[in-house]
């Protein structure tokens, strides 16, 4: 049985000027103890399925389960077997934190629970605010806080929907921790990010959104070795030959370039000496995982979709 099966999900919605088709025929399953990655651009309708996986939107057609249960026709067992970190901070103003992990235990009916709520505290770096109120708190602290609440009741399936937008460097690697640990004593993971370098660290297997469809899934390590190509990688001042500028990913003075061999690296840095272009810091490595999803959002496959 699979923690997660998406099975044909399609999600439409009506509007003046016409239907729009948030997710096309979406399926997929994930696996019990599984680290999952979900991917794709803004608006590929990530969040609208992690919505549907969480009852808070009724899909248009296809059907979804958790841990075996139905999302629609058993809700009460598919929402108590998941624990969700939305992406919005949304928390309410009026109670202390400990009291909020509480209340929240009490919505699945877990009592006697103080343990494990010190544990959730401790890990995720809030021991000292227990007593503080929600409102006394900072973003990354709130973000915690969304963080233990999802987990409060030990469900056996996590969904983490960009858990470390606009949070700071040490809860990134507090969570993933104790996220990692989790997962090894085998906790199911669903994880959405744009920080592509923490998918590529931390999942077995990765799905591709885009425009409403699966367009990559496959293990992590295939989809790298699918792009099987030399990165060429380093820093310039100056703009690049037009020979080379249409093939380039330029962020700043860091500037990209793909070359599948040695030759085809001797070419370029030729072509960037014959122009004149000074060049900083060159590097050369293999493609990641960034390399791998614009790809393929570009429209060129990169290994076989599973």
């Amino acid at each position: 049985m699979p923690a997660v099966r998406f099975d044909h999900i399609t999600k439409t919605y009506s509007g003046a000027r016409g239907d729009f088709r948030a997710l096309d025929g979406v399926s997929f399953e994930i696996a019990q103890g599984e680290f999952f990655g979900l991917l794709g651009p803004n608006g590929a309708g990530k969040t609208t399925l992690i919505s549907i996986l969480a009852g808070l939107v009724r899909a248009s057609s296809g059907r979804v389960a958790v841990m075996g249960h139905d999302v629609v026709d058993d809700y009460v067992a598919a929402r108590k077997a998941l624990g969700i970190v939305p992406q919005e901070l949304v928390f309410d103003p009026f109670f202390k934190v400990r009291d909020v992990l509480r209340i929240q235990s009490g919505y699945f009916g877990v009592k006697h629970n103080d343990a494990w709520i010190d544990e959730l505290l401790h890990h995720l770096g809030l021991t000292d605010k227990a007593g503080a109120n929600m409102r006394q708190l900072s973003g990354g602290m709130k973000r915690r806080v969304l963080v233990a609440q999802a987990l409060v009741h030990r469900p056996p399936v996590i969904v983490l929907d960009e858990p470390t937008a606009g949070v700071d460097v040490e809860l990134r690697q507090t969570l993933w921790q104790f996220i990692a640990r989790l997962n090894k004593e085998g906790h199911t993971v669903l994880l959405t990010t744009h920080y592509l370098e923490e998918a590529e660290a931390l999942c077995g297997r990765i799905a591709m959104l885009k425009q409403g469809r699966v367009v990559a899934l496959d293990k992590t390590s295939a989809l790298l070795s699918g792009m099987a190509s030399t990165m060429l990688r380093f820093k310039t001042d100056q703009p690049l030959p037009d020979a080379l500028a249409p093939q380039a990913r330029v962020t700043g003075r860091s500037v990209q370039l793909k070359a599948h061999d040695a030759a085809e690296v001797e070419a370029v840095l030729g072509t960037l000496r014959a122009a004149g272009v000074q060049v900083e810091d060159l590097e050369i490595g293999r493609a990641d995982l960034e390399d791998v999803f614009l790809q393929i959002m570009d429209g060129v496959p990169a290994g076989a979709p599973a």
